[in-house]
């Protein structure tokens, strides 16, 4: 959608949120464009392949390396079993924001944005005070949180080649924000898709090398003896579960269904669900590789990170050049999930800064974009290196942001849209996922604040850890 089509018109809602309306109909003289954002960022080019390599970027990513963290709060059983149901859960949900973006699509609102459903479905207010910060928040976090897992994947890289080392961690950040500087600058979210191709095989790799090495380890006599009981007292393994949960609901999560689903070229119908098999295929390999053989391996001594597993006092459990591969392919693959979630960010600046009527690539739109990118990126890695220990913050995100927006918003917004029987077991399997969700939602997000109080007296801005 580099130019606008001559059959693309725009739709305005009551509070001037621009929303693109398909039609046969000539285009009348003084209809406006399409906003900035929607026209440059969010650029309908792609095929459905396409949409499985940025749907596998934003979903399967280096945070599946703490499931067997997960684990350990819930022991084998309650693992799998919460692993099974998230899985098969978002791919329910994942498909049925589909099939309504595809319906309003047909009635001729095809919405681009989570904040465009929210808007016609919800209404207004909904979607101005609590889907589109939620959604801001949860995506501009988890970059956040992935400059910093990528200055910690740099400082490992680090020591393991030079053990005295004494570059500090936010040193790393900040090499990272550099990186992820560069990659911000690709102009659209489909031009994102040879990276996210790339994206696609990183975290096949390190997937692989992951699960090999707990493999290695757990059969060999370097790593520590299996105890898969559930240690700690009764209210820390009640607390336990919950985060355990929001874990896991979080490593499924996406955030930006309907983003994705505006990069296919009309018609899209049918394209996502070919899109999201392939990325639950690999998400079935990855997800369930890693987390069986990390806890098989370490039991309830799983560290927030597997790859932490790996090192014993700082000395290797694995051949150095194993371990540094598996570091790397981490590590770049983190650049891609950073700029897959930094697109809802930029379609909102360049909503703003742009002028839709100018070429995409003229001095007037190129300059906005290059100041407004690199700001958000540069307070993006300053936040990532004052709170090292933003994983905190980011569990407290994920509960208030990915679980309704993954879970909840989904089959509410089937249900209103398409007013499925109540005699039928549509509905009510769809309200049952929209309560349990509701409260687990609450529930997880206690268990972060708890985890945030307790971790308080360890916090100090800039550390190194």
């Amino acid at each position: 959608m580099g130019t606008l089509r001559p059959n693309t018109v725009a739709v305005y809602n009551q509070d001037e949120e621009e929303i693109p309306h398909f039609s046969s109909a000539p285009q009348p003289q003084n209809e406006k464009q399409l906003d900035a954002g929607a026209l440059f960022v969010l650029q309908s080019k792609g095929s459905w392949i396409h949409c499985g390599y940025h749907l596998t970027t934003s979903i399967v990513a280096p945070p599946l390396l703490s499931l067997p963290f997960a684990f350990a709060s819930l022991g084998w059983i309650g693992g799998i079993f919460c692993l099974v149901v998230g899985a098969l859960i978002t791919f329910y949900s994942y498909n049925l924001i589909s099939l309504v973006l595809e319906h309003h699509a047909q009635l001729g609102r095809r919405h681009l944005r989570f904040r465009d459903m929210a808007h016609d479905i919800l209404g207004p207010k909904w979607a101005r005070y609590y889907v589109g910060p939620i959604q801001f928040a949860v995506c501009y976090g988890a970059v956040i949180g992935c400059t910093l897992l990528g200055g910690q994947c740099m400082k490992t890289i680090y020591l393991i080649s030079t053990p005295d080392g004494n570059m500090k961690l936010y040193a790393f950040v900040v090499i990272f924000g550099v990186l992820l500087l560069v990659l911000a600058q690709l102009p659209s979210f489909h031009s994102l898709r040879h990276i996210n191709l790339i994206s696609l095989v990183l975290c096949l790799a390190y997937s692989t090398c992951a699960t090999a090495a707990s493999i290695y380890i757990g059969t060999s006599s370097k790593g520590p003896a299996k105890d898969y009981s559930l240690s700690g007292t009764k209210e820390n393994r009640v607390f336990g579960v919950f985060n355990a949960i929001a874990i896991i609901a979080t490593t499924f999560g996406n955030g930006i269904i309907p983003e994705i689903q505006a990069t296919l070229a009309p018609p899209v119908k049918g394209k996502m669900f070919k899109g999201l098999s392939v990325c639950y295929t690999v998400v079935t390999v990855t997800f369930f590789s890693v987390a069986i053989s990390g806890y098989w391996a370490f039991g309830n001594q799983a560290a927030g990170i597997i790859l932490t597993n790996f090192m014993d006092n700082a000395k290797s459990l694995l051949p150095t050049w194993f371990l540094l591969m598996t570091n790397v392919f981490t590590l770049l693959q983190l650049s891609a999930v950073s700029v897959v979630y930094l697109q809802p960010t930029n379609e909102v600046l360049e909503r703003k800064l742009a002028d839709p009527k100018s070429d995409q690539f003229s001095f007037r739109n190129v300059l906005p974009r290059l100041i407004s990118r690199t700001l958000s990126v540069v307070i993006a890695t300053t936040i990532a290196a004052m709170l090292p220990f933003f994983g905190d913050i980011n569990a407290l995100l994920g509960a208030f942001g990915f679980i309704p927006l993954d879970f909840i918003l989904p089959v509410i917004f089937f249900n209103l849209t398409f007013r499925p029987s109540k005699r039928g077991p549509i509905f009510w399997l769809n309200t049952m996922i929209a309560v349990i969700f509701s409260v687990l939602g609450v529930l997880a997000a206690v268990a972060a604040v708890r985890q945030i109080s307790l971790d308080a007296k360890t916090y100090r801005l800039f550390a190194n850890i």
